[in-house]
């Protein structure tokens, strides 16, 4: 069985891959998965350190794990539909080229 330190520098790893993925990709749809892998990783963490609290206390990870893949999905759904919303005004889902907020 693996230790609580690998799963650590899998969280990590897969936190970081999504940050670089939020932050260098221009098309709103490989954001939008970047975001979901970083919620995963957070949702590896929470599990995997609720192992260490004693039996009673290990619900606790599970129970944000499950709460982070519902903020997952209604993320997914409502950026789906801005992205939607946002290909039908300008034809393009890349992020630089909206400019409807600027002045």
């Amino acid at each position: 069985m693996l230790g609580l330190k690998a799963y650590g520098i899998v969280a990590a790893l897969l936190f970081g891959l999504g940050a670089y993925g939020a932050l260098a990709h221009r098309h709103a749809i490989q954001v939008l998965v970047a975001l979901e892998l970083m919620l995963n990783a957070s949702s590896l963490a929470f599990v995997s350190f609720a192992n260490l609290h004693p039996v009673g206390h290990a619900v606790s990870g599970q129970a944000f794990a499950v709460f982070i893949i519902a903020v997952a999905a209604a993320e997914a759904i409502v950026g789906l539909a801005l992205v939607l919303a946002l290909h039908r005004a300008f034809k393009t889902a890349r992020l630089d080229r909206f400019d409807l907020l600027k002045w």
